[in-house]
């Protein structure tokens, strides 16, 4: 079985499981695009959560309200001022997440990311 994205004026409405041959029959209609579970940012992952190498299909793992451009599948973009990665279509904040070991938020209005406090 495969997994499948209803593709309707560029947006994503529904994902359902199938085989290709339910697909092409036209049963559900039209404008289903393949999609994989296994694939995040255009690279393929296994079954232990790590890149085995395999084909990445269609960028990323497609969800309810994702885009389709016949290229690939993109998320929400999630705030104005971050940018689609035209490799991966994963979106990128105009600062990079700090290394240290501290949990950040993204803050739109300053575009930066903010230490989000413990609470101890």
């Amino acid at each position: 079985m495969s997994h499948f994205a209803k593709v309707e004026n560029g947006i994503v409405t529904q994902v359902i499981v199938a085989e290709q041959d339910v697909i092409d029959s036209g049963i559900f209609g039209h404008g289903w695009i393949q999609t994989s579970y296994n694939t995040r940012g255009n690279v393929h992952y296994g079954q232990d959560g790590q890149p085995d190498g395999g084909v990445a299909l269609n960028k990323n793992y497609a969800g309810i309200g994702y885009t389709w451009d016949g290229t690939g599948f993109a998320a929400p973009q999630p705030y104005p001022s971050w940018t689609l990665n035209q490799d991966t279509y994963l979106w990128e904040s105009p600062v990079p997440y700090p290394t240290d070991d501290k949990q950040y938020t993204w803050d739109e209005a300053t575009t930066s990311w903010v230490e989000v406090e413990n609470g101890n």
